[in-house]
């Protein structure tokens, strides 16, 4: 499954571990969420990409506003 820009968006780019609880926390909350990372993706294709520790979460565009505010709620240091 891909991150089309069209379908997806960005809501937080963080540590594998907090994308990790998120994940769990949205999914509680009924919003599915994919994750990318494109440091291990490059890794895994032979070149690097992406900075190292720092994995970003998609969830579709319908569910971004509600999953920004669980976002926010979880960390509020969170700027995104």
């Amino acid at each position: 499954m891909g991150t089309d820009n069209a379908t997806y968006e960005n809501i937080y780019t963080g540590s594998e571990v907090n994308i990790q609880y998120l994940q769990e926390v949205l999914r509680k909350a009924s919003i599915n969420s994919i994750v990318k990372n494109n440091f291990e993706s490059g890794l895994r294709a032979g070149f690097g990409g992406g900075l190292s520790g720092q994995v970003q979460l998609f969830v579709q565009k319908s569910h971004a506003n509600e999953a920004i505010k669980i976002v926010k709620a979880t960390f509020p240091e969170t700027e995104n």
